[in-house]
């Protein structure tokens, strides 16, 4: 059976009734781990087996966290504390070899972490360029400069793929110039589309690279451009994203919850315009009510083809937590990891 279109959030570190029920449910694709949903290694790998087993032995559901590092670091006891890769990008400007070897350890360790718990990815690298006054973005970005973050990000989505994980770009098409949090707010870039063309350098770069396997688009109006955030905009994905830098991955919605998708309307709304504009899942998290509205009244229909990418996005086969943790390499990178964290 095709993976739905809706991922979802849990309540805590057990699965309650109603969780088990709505996993049963044909449009529901996905889980979102937060901090609130871990208390150890071993119980999230129970959870990831109980998601699994409740979703029904035909379907397959899509895991995923958002495991950054720094201050996006969802599981800590029992992980690698990692970094934010800002630091890696001071690293680049003093040692860049040195730092693209870090990138790629980094983007190594938190993959292979993470898909030792049983869960597929997490929604990494950020690719937006840190302009110095936004405060959501600031040090989740690697460097400044176009190059420096194609270089960075390209290692440690090296990295990630060495351990079996697929990669997810955000925010496309870069949220780094605004200020404005799009939890909060609807961020507004008024700058034309010729001054935008830098921000897009990492995503046009990694996609023809081959290297982006998913991106997540902002929730941020580009006013030159569209009037809609470019997560509800078929000019950023259809026109720009599918067509001009021609990128046949996964599209990812960010989370509908936020502020910066009420422009959209309710939330049955927010998923119908996010598919029709060429998303492929669409997310909601922390809000039940908000997911159960739109598994109950949304239009989720998608093209085969939305349907067939997804798959993709499945975590390879991957070793336990237990033969992990007796790798050379990772106590090499554990260490080295930790440190610079």
């Amino acid at each position: 059976m095709a993976i739905g279109a809706l991922m979802l959030d849990l309540e805590g570190v057990d699965l309650t009734p109603e969780e088990r029920e709505l996993l049963q449910h044909p449009e529901v694709g996905g889980v979102i781990f937060f901090t609130r949903n871990y208390q150890s290694a071993a119980q999230m790998t129970d959870l990831c087996r109980a998601v699994r087993a409740a979703a029904g032995k035909n379907r397959e559901l899509l895991l995923a966290v958002d495991h950054e590092g720094g201050r996006v670091q969802r599981f800590r006891p029992e992980f690698t504390r990692l970094p934010p890769v800002a630091q890696l990008g001071r690293q680049y400007d003093t040692d860049p070899e040195a730092a693209l070897d870090t990138a790629f350890r980094t983007g190594w360790l938190m993959a292979a972490e993470v898909r030792a718990a049983g869960i597929d990815f997490s929604f990494a690298p950020v690719l937006d360029l840190d302009y110095g006054h936004s405060s959501v973005i600031g040090d989740r970005a690697f460097h400044h400069s176009p190059e420096g973050v194609v270089k960075l990000a390209g290692a440690y989505i090296r990295g990630m793929h060495q351990a079996g994980m697929a990669a997810t770009g955000k925010h496309f098409p870069g949220h780094g110039w605004v200020s404005a949090d799009s939890h909060l707010a609807i961020p507004r870039d008024g700058r034309s589309r010729a001054d935008i063309a830098r921000d897009l350098v990492p995503f046009r770069e990694l996609v023809q690279q081959g290297l982006l396997d998913a991106i997540m688009p902002a929730h941020v109006i580009y006013q030159q451009v569209d009037s809609q955030p470019a997560g509800f905009s078929r000019i950023w994905i259809e026109d720009i994203l599918r067509a001009e830098l021609g990128f046949e991955g996964v599209i990812f919605s960010d989370d509908l919850n936020m502020e910066g998708a009420s422009f959209a309307g309710s939330y049955a709304e927010r998923a119908e315009a996010a598919l029709a504009a060429g998303c492929d899942m669409a997310l909601l998290c922390n809000n039940r009510a908000g997911a159960i509205e739109v598994l109950d009244r949304a239009g989720l229909e998608r093209p085969a083809a939305a349907r067939q990418r997804v798959e993709r996005m499945r975590g390879q086969p991957f070793m336990n937590r237990s033969a992990l943790l007796a790798q050379e390499y990772w106590q090499q990178a554990a260490t080295r990891i930790s440190q610079l964290a």
